[in-house]
């Protein structure tokens, strides 16, 4: 069969739904969601910068990279003994971005980012 012939990964019978069941269990960590948003903008970043812009320890970032990692969401690059991550692709960060909305609009009024002239932070 084709891939382009392949049923549709949308539908309630696909054998997708439990893969992106284990990918929202992966995303379901305040410490993970923070390390994607802060390499959604960055090429690659090394664990001391992430723990850094997350505020969290080295040591705690790197196990949540690994587990990331396993789920092929980052990526690594060697360099000496420095490890660099970077997303795999976008589509973690945009599952994280439609979450962040989706939690705006659970506050009510009119979400920032649906505002034509929002200020990206």
């Amino acid at each position: 069969m084709r891939a382009d012939k392949q049923p549709c990964g949308y539908r309630p019978d696909s054998t997708f739904v439990e893969l992106a069941v284990e990918v929202f269990a992966m995303l379901a960590d305040a410490t993970r969601v923070r390390v994607i948003l802060a390499l959604q903008d960055a090429t690659e970043l090394s664990v001391n910068a992430l723990a850094e812009l997350v505020g969290k320890s080295p040591a705690a970032v790197s196990q949540h990279l690994a587990k990331l990692r396993l789920a092929r969401i980052v990526v690594t690059r060697q360099d000496g003994q420095r490890v660099f991550y970077r997303l795999e692709n976008e589509h973690a960060s945009r599952l994280v971005a439609d979450a962040i909305f989706q939690a705006e609009h659970s506050l009510g009024g009119t979400p920032r980012h649906h505002h034509q002239d929002r200020v990206e932070e």
